[in-house]
């Protein structure tokens, strides 16, 4: 790292644009999200159970690569896999206007998280190098910025472009959109000295992941298991308590929280550890599931947004921070796979089991419920943090 020209800024040409490269995959994998299913329901042959696999099949991709993210990015070069990566999610993104039936669309989402498993680990590794090791925790947490952004950007433009133009042409201005990510990503500067593979060996435990970042993974994983259930039923919840209207602002109320806070936190995080942050953090997302399990009116539902944002939109980078911090600087591709795969699988898993939960529990029930499970991480993290 040029520790002489960035010693403690973290604002550089190289951050920004790896910055707004990670938000333009992000907008684009948020919109595609959204529209997706309605998309699927309208082709030849789509059904309600086909919808939702357009979405299983892409996180199932995203999974199975994500443990062979670190060493692609080790064997081909970071800011070469940066470039192919976006190019080929961008590829993915115009071939949509191509898919004819269900079985394209589906073969096509599962390549495409291909790219942006690749994509995302890519952009996370390298922004972890950029930012001056005393300042990590604030500078992923600017970083982290761009993807809770993107969760309102992208289904927002989504949303407002579906009853105007046709799908083909949103998938055109998406792909646009990925375009400008990709340039963005040229102008970036890798400050790591690539390590090419001296011989051929066998795969190893040590390529797929990187064992330091396992234990803070670990926690990672019960959290986003948790989350799950924001991004899965949220909507459908304000439907059933007669506030879909309210709902559209949810995560607009969430991004703000996390906007104001995040400055605050990764100073914080960086000057006086990461239990000073994480601890509040949990419980904050913990008392967010309880107000939202008892929301009967638009204010309760905003308000649990709010403290959500705040909470799960601070572990969040806080986690990514440490995974990487307990690794070697080498390694950060491998920890920033880790730490991805595991929380990718959090949210794979608890989208299902918590699917079948609702049904039984209702819910109010489940959010309840799941307030009372993120309390019960803190004592799980405290313990993982001792044991290092």
């Amino acid at each position: 790292m040029n520790k002489q020209s960035n010693k403690s800024s973290i604002w550089t040409k190289s951050f920004i644009n790896i910055a707004v490269s990670n938000f333009f995959i992000f907008v684009v994998f948020y919109a595609l999200l959204t529209l997706m299913p309605m998309y699927a329901l309208g082709l030849p042959g789509g059904t309600v159970s086909q919808a939702g696999l357009v979405t299983t099949i892409f996180l199932l991709s995203v999974i199975l690569v994500r443990p062979f993210s670190g060493l692609i990015l080790e064997k081909f070069g970071r800011k070469r896999m940066l470039g192919l990566s976006m190019l080929a999610f961008a590829v993915s993104t115009f071939s949509y206007i191509l898919t004819e039936d269900i079985s394209l669309l589906l073969i096509l989402r599962f390549i495409h998280g291909v790219s942006f498993s690749i994509a995302t680990t890519v952009t996370l590794s390298i922004a972890a190098d950029i930012v001056p090791p005393e300042r990590r925790g604030e500078g992923l947490g600017y970083f982290g910025m761009s993807m809770n952004l993107a969760v309102v950007v992208g289904p927002f433009i989504a949303l407002t472009l579906q009853p105007l133009i046709s799908y083909h042409s949103i998938f055109l201005i998406f792909g646009v959109i990925m375009i400008i990510g990709w340039l963005c990503g040229v102008f970036v500067k890798d400050t790591v000295q690539e390590v090419q593979p001296s011989a051929k060996r066998k795969l190893s435990w040590t390529d797929l992941f990187e064992r330091k970042a396992l234990a803070i993974s670990s926690v990672g994983i019960f959290v986003s298991f948790a989350y799950a259930s924001i991004m899965s039923f949220i909507s459908l919840y304000a439907q059933s308590i007669g506030l879909i209207e309210t709902a559209s602002y949810f995560f607009l109320v969430f991004a703000a929280a996390m906007l104001i806070s995040r400055p605050i936190t990764g100073r914080l995080f960086d000057t006086m550890g990461p239990n000073i942050i994480i601890i509040p953090s949990i419980l904050i997302f913990a008392a967010g599931l309880f107000v939202l399990s008892l929301a009967s009116s638009a204010w309760m539902l905003l308000l649990a947004g709010a403290l959500i944002g705040l909470g799960y939109g601070t572990l969040l980078p806080s986690f990514q921070t440490l995974a990487i911090q307990a690794s070697p600087n080498r390694r950060s591709a491998y920890a920033t796979a880790t730490f991805f795969t595991l929380f990718d699988t959090g949210i794979a898993v608890g989208s299902f089991v918590l699917g079948i939960a609702v049904a039984y529990m209702g819910y109010a029930n489940l959010y309840m419920a799941l307030g009372g499970f993120v309390v019960l991480i803190v004592f799980y993290y405290k313990w993982i943090m001792k044991e290092k």
